[in-house]
């Protein structure tokens, strides 16, 4: 999973990325305007978000974020103690609101229950869909405890899928997410790794759950509805 920390002081950004490494890779953003660019241009799985910012600060680039319908959960790291900042957070859209000096393990835990509220399963770096299992670390896949073999990119799109299912992601978010902006590739690809993760699922009956939206892109999700 992918994180996204928007953090002006760099010793404590260095000390939210060991914390949360074993769980997301992350990018970060030291001012409120690099940071809602970032948030705005690529796919995130969450997004940590100090108030007190150079250029926008948080609570502007909360609300210009959920203005735009980004849905990526989102949890304020602040010194800024008061209910009334708190309950401002909470208002413009933010997920949880966790006070600095943290605990390494209260920050972990925490963005695990985001991540978990928004529909992903993580336990362990595992990712799970009915009896499918991803260990994400390991670059592992099992489905009813067989070892499925997926090659690099058709692993990441299954994750990818996962991570959002049952929402419509579309082939742009998808091309952006795994191949990123500056691929000499062109979008069709997307189409050629869904054709080919669908044949690699097929033996187990899971093609079926990765259904296509047609003129947007794909959805992950255990309705039994054809695809629309």
């Amino acid at each position: 999973m992918k994180a996204l920390i928007i953090e002006d002081d760099k010793l404590l950004l260095d000390t939210i990325g060991q914390s949360i490494s074993e769980l997301f890779e992350y990018e970060y953003a030291a001012d409120g305007e690099e940071g809602l660019y970032l948030a705005l241009q690529n796919i995130y799985d969450v997004i940590i978000l100090d108030l007190m910012l150079p250029g926008l600060n948080g609570y502007e680039v909360l609300s210009k974020l959920r203005e735009n319908s980004i849905t990526t959960p989102i949890l304020i790291l602040t010194a800024k103690d008061s209910i009334d900042d708190k309950i401002k957070g909470f208002k413009l859209g933010a997920d949880d609101y966790l006070l600095k000096p943290f605990y390494s393990e209260e920050l972990i835990v925490r963005l695990e229950a985001i991540v978990r509220r928004s529909g992903v399963m993580i336990s362990n770096n595992v990712l799970k869909f009915k009896e499918l299992e991803m260990d994400v670390k390991k670059r592992m896949l099992f489905i009813s405890g067989d070892e499925v073999f997926l090659k690099g990119k058709q692993f990441e799109l299954l994750q990818y899928l996962i991570n959002n299912k049952d929402s419509i992601v579309t082939k742009e978010q998808i091309f952006d997410r795994i191949w990123g902006f500056n691929s000499d590739t062109t979008i069709n690809v997307v189409e050629v790794y869904a054709s080919n993760l669908r044949k690699c699922l097929k033996k187990y009956c899971y093609e079926k759950y990765i259904k296509t939206i047609r003129g947007l892109g794909y959805m992950l999700t255990t309705g039994e509805e054809d695809n629309v």
